[in-house]
């Protein structure tokens, strides 16, 4: 008896069915290309291509993580610049001539109060628990208290840098450093009075005319010959006179003559001081080189001169004195910070910058993969379709075929 019917019939079947299981996992997954040896070059094509997709997913998931987190330091340093405008304006009405001994008592509780928020701003965290601003030392309170009543900073100036995208990293924390690296007065120099002045004169900063002369003073030794400059006045207007000397060394006069009068620009060292009030004669005042004033320290200072502020008119002329130098170290924190928050500004655009183009390049990444691999499902059913109609139709065939016996003859 010939069995070849019987064997071909079942290897068709058999093919058909596989083809019947193919087409069904192709459709449920939507992958056409499940193993190399079905298309070596498209497979290869999507594996790079998923590899791609898969590390591009985890940098988005990573600028995610940084936009939270450098976002809450923007939020901060904008408080932070809120608090210094504030704490500025409470300097401008305690400076205006008019507030009185009470007054400025109460504006001294306004600034120990902004002193509190200030190292609570510091000390802030973000949305995942860490400090913000302690860099990479995240789980350790950055700014505080040590025994002497001053704020430390126990944090880092470390910077960790992250992928957001392919061939492009982003510092991801911030660290302390707005907070504590601002300079005493200008930047440059500190103008103190002698606390035994009689008259009623300030020395007020403003500003470098000679950059490289400032630096080298701001950068000098304490000891001569760089070091203060203290300036003497003697004399009475109209004949009041002074003379600058920088240890036992004299200070050659930048601009104008030796005499001096309520009004008048004194050049000292490649900057101005603008003279307001009268001195009184012996009346001193030094010019330190600016050294290393942390924002804290500042704020404490004001709160100080605030709070010890005299009533009379030398006193008063004191008060000022030490109240505009650090109103001019306030203003430089207030650059400081508007800087910091520029810069931590053009990182959360990079980050964003670094979003888009990855949400670009993985759509072209899917796309690609999908035409090295995907299923086009309206042929893949259709042929799923017609492959089982064969199917059943050469199943009732070979039924029928089976009917047919040599006993149906007999």
């Amino acid at each position: 008896m010939d069995l070849s019917l019987y064997t071909n019939f079942a290897n068709n079947i058999a093919q058909q069915e596989t083809q019947i299981n193919t087409l069904q996992q192709q459709i449920s997954t939507g992958v056409s290309v499940q193993t190399p040896d079905q298309n070596p070059a498209a497979f290869e094509t999507a594996t790079i291509g998923n590899d791609q997709i898969s590390a591009m997913t985890s940098d988005t998931a990573t600028q995610a993580d940084i936009q939270s987190q450098l976002g809450s330091v923007s939020n901060t340093y904008g408080s932070v610049t809120s608090l210094l405008n504030n704490l500025q304006s409470v300097m401008i009405q305690a400076l205006n001539g008019t507030t009185s001994a009470d007054n400025m008592k109460s504006l001294a509780t306004q600034v120990s109060a902004a002193g509190q928020e200030l190292l609570g701003f510091a000390n802030s965290t973000g949305p995942e628990g860490t400090y913000l601003f302690a860099g990479s030392r995240g789980t350790l309170q950055p700014f505080q208290t040590n025994g002497s009543g001053n704020v430390v900073y126990v944090g880092d100036g470390g910077q960790s840098l992250a992928n957001v995208a392919p061939n492009t990293t982003v510092a991801s924390i911030a660290n302390g450093e707005v907070f504590m690296t601002g300079g005493g007065g200008d930047g440059y120099s500190s103008v103190t009075a002698n606390q035994n002045n009689k008259g009623t004169g300030v020395l007020i900063s403003q500003g470098v005319v000679n950059q490289a002369k400032a630096a080298a003073f701001q950068s000098s030794a304490s000891a001569p010959p760089g070091g203060p400059i203290t300036l003497t006045f003697h004399g009475a207007p109209p004949n009041l006179t002074y003379t600058a000397t920088q240890g036992s060394a004299a200070v050659p006069i930048g601009s104008g003559s030796g005499s001096a009068k309520s009004g008048k620009t004194l050049q000292l060292k490649g900057m101005d001081f603008e003279l307001n009030g009268t001195p009184g004669s012996g009346d001193t005042f030094t010019i330190s080189p600016s050294r290393p004033q942390s924002m804290f320290s500042l704020v404490q200072s004001i709160y100080t001169t605030m709070s010890q502020a005299g009533t009379s008119a030398a006193q008063v002329a004191q008060t000022n004195q030490a109240l505009n130098n650090d109103l001019s170290a306030l203003q430089g924190y207030q650059q400081s910070v508007a800087m910091a928050q520029a810069q931590n500004g053009v990182t959360l655009q990079a980050v964003s910058n670094a979003g888009t183009s990855n949400a670009s390049q993985q759509t072209s990444l899917q796309t690609a993969v999908q035409s090295a691999v995907g299923v086009n499902m309206p042929t893949a059913i259709s042929t799923l379709d017609e492959t089982m109609t064969a199917l059943q139709a050469a199943m009732a065939a070979f039924g029928g075929v089976q009917k047919l016996s040599l006993f149906n003859y007999l």
